[in-house]
């Protein structure tokens, strides 16, 4: 469509092609990035004929993605500060091997605009929009605004920061409860916390500034009326230097855990009116700003009505679904861009067939709050098969380090309707396995078997209330029995003892011996199980680390009364903050770390008081 068309009316595929313009493309490009994402640009640019340069940090020396490249460097220790966003090394590399692009891929530099103005400086030339677009969208303060301003429906509240609980407890009387703080440079739920009442107002500002400060380096704050049953709905829009944008349909992301995306799928289902509004909305508000690369308008919907959330300036972990089903390469349609060549399509000559969903296996334990799961892979096998694509950069032996996201892969399929599309994800899931760490693969196939996602009726609320229903009428599927749905091991899945083959009277059989010594090694933990959770083993008068991480806060001192339950501690693990417990009630007697420290699994936090 034309810049400030809502409808693409007027751009006919006559004109387009009269205005079709080709570019030279680059010669070598540096990946700013790592794992699966990096993997995935590799192979676009290996299509295009285009050089790839790899960077990594100490513990990616042997990640997938180095290996897939052309040429690979160290950036340097395993924090993303002096690695991944460490953006004079970056440039100093790219440089110095005479690349023309950097692709940031998604997460780190990936919508950071200054990073972008000094790749131009630099003369390379950065995959992704223009920096002033960033600007305006990547502070959500500056992008509610536009969007009112381009006459797109913004969530209820405030368009200026919020920094005094009082300030909150006012909105509250003019919105009511609950209310949401957000991070005005965040995304992705980092710096996000709902305030259901008064008494909560200060923890939540507390924990969401720091949070905002620690992950964006700024930690201005916003507040907007908290709607609880949404859904998650995102427009993917492409847009060229030459004034034209296009939308590839929506993806509905509402499964999420943590308000980290679980499960994703396309198109979502939505009222074909209220579909046509929401990619009007997203393609006049991407003209508004001159949009030039592929990007996300993501909205909350409530019943007929929807409300524009952010703007991702990127490309996203689940742009997969929608290539599945729209035929377009999103990766190679970013570096075509970025390297000036205008769209090659028009919104007419577009169109988008069957269903898609994405499962995204994360190194998380779903029976512990999805508490993160580093590690070394011991087993992986893919899924196959028709209509399966599995987009990764893991292998057994590879390492998830503590200090990235949890993503193990994104296991995605296509089918002709939604229900084959959920059959072959069942079917993919249960051919998949990972062993060494703990993955979200059960949690996955049993929430596709929830009457919830079978119907498509679920919202960004469905999965905290599924895992509470747990405790209710559901109990039984997640008891320590193992149950034969949910926890019998598969075959070949690495589970238990090692399978044994037999014949019975001509008849093949694999089995497992259980309560006698397996005759090939240990056993190893089935990525098949999935069970109730229960609270990590703690005793004595300790309260320790559950896992390997940042120390991002300590909310008591020596001397403090604590009650069993209450959170001593936060650490920063795989991009998450994770709240510590204390597991028995007394007083502090001392602390033994301090904000900033990098502790181990079952490292000493603090210690109590003998009485």
């Amino acid at each position: 469509m034309s810049r400030g068309s809502a409808t693409g009316a007027g751009w006919d595929g006559q004109r387009w092609r009269a205005e079709k313009r080709s570019a030279t493309l680059f010669k070598k490009v540096l990946i700013a990035n790592r794992g699966e994402i990096a993997v995935r640009v590799i192979r676009a640019c290996r299509e295009l004929d285009i050089s790839t340069v790899a960077v990594y940090s100490d513990p990616d020396r042997d990640a997938a993605h180095v290996a897939a490249a052309d040429e690979a460097y160290r950036l340097g220790p395993a924090p993303p500060a002096a690695s991944y966003l460490n953006g004079d090394r970056l440039l100093d590399l790219a440089i110095a091997a005479r690349c023309d692009a950097i692709h940031p891929g998604y997460g780190f530099l990936a919508e950071n605009a200054d990073f972008a103005r000094r790749c131009a400086a630099r003369g390379c030339v950065f995959v992704g929009p223009s920096a002033e677009a960033m600007d305006r969208m990547g502070d959500k303060l500056a992008a509610r605004e536009t969007a009112r301003a381009a006459d797109v429906a913004v969530v209820p509240g405030t368009m200026a920061s919020v920094r005094r609980g009082d300030d909150i407890r006012r909105l509250a009387s003019e919105f009511g409860y609950p209310l949401v703080i957000k991070a005005a440079a965040g995304g992705g739920g980092k710096g996000l916390k709902v305030v259901l009442d008064d008494a909560g107002v200060e923890q939540a500002l507390s924990l969401a500034v720091k949070e905002a400060g620690a992950y964006f380096h700024d930690d201005t704050v916003y507040v907007e009326r908290y709607l609880q049953r949404p859904k998650h709905v995102e427009v993917q829009i492409l847009g060229d230097k030459f004034g034209h944008v296009l939308y590839l349909g929506e993806r509905d992301c509402s499964l999420q855990r943590r308000h980290q995306k679980l499960i994703e799928e396309t198109p979502a289902a939505i009222d074909g009116t209220l579909r046509h509004t929401l990619q009007s909305a997203a393609c006049k508000l991407a003209a508004a700003i001159n949009y030039d690369s592929a990007g996300t308008i993501e909205c909350l919907v409530e019943g007929d009505r929807y409300f524009f959330l952010e703007m991702n300036t990127r490309i996203q972990v689940e742009h997969t679904i929608t290539e599945m089903t729209w035929g377009v390469d999103l990766v190679k349609a970013q570096i075509r861009i970025a390297a000036g060549e205008a769209l090659w399509m028009s919104q007419d000559e577009l169109s988008s067939r069957g269903h898609a969903i994405e499962c995204r296996i994360n190194a998380e334990s779903p029976a512990h709050e999805f508490r993160p799961s580093a590690g070394t892979i011991t087993h992986y096998r893919a899924a196959g098969g028709p209509g399966v694509r599995v987009d990764s950069a893991a292998f057994a032996g590879a390492t998830i380090p503590p200090d990235y996201d949890s993503l193990i892969s994104k296991l995605c399929v296509w089918g002709e309707n939604r229900q084959e599309a959920r059959q072959r994800m069942l079917r993919a899931l249960d051919e998949s396995v990972v062993t060494g760490v703990e993955t979200t693969i059960p949690f996955s196939r049993w929430l596709l078997e929830q009457p919830a996602f079978v119907s498509g009726h679920y919202d960004t609320s469905t999965v905290e209330e599924l895992v509470r229903a747990r405790s209710g009428a559901v109990a039984a599927a997640f008891a320590e029995t193992p149950d034969a749905a949910l926890q019998a091991p598969r075959s070949g899945d690495g589970a238990g003892p090692e399978p044994l083959t037999v014949e019975v009277d001509g008849r093949r059989f694999t089995v497992r011996v259980y309560g006698a010594q397996a005759s090939s090694g240990p056993a190893q933990k089935a990525n098949s199980r999935f069970k109730s959770p229960k609270k990590a083993a703690q005793s004595g008068t300790s309260v320790p680390a559950p896992m390997h991480g940042l120390v991002a806060e300590i909310r008591v001192g020596p001397g403090d009364a604590v009650v069993d339950g209450q959170v001593v501690a936060i650490i920063e693990a795989m991009k998450m903050m994770n709240e510590v417990v204390a597991h028995q009630a007394g007083i502090v007697g001392s602390v033994v770390v301090k904000l900033g420290d990098t502790v181990n699994a079952g490292a000493s936090l603090l210690n109590f008081a003998e009485l």
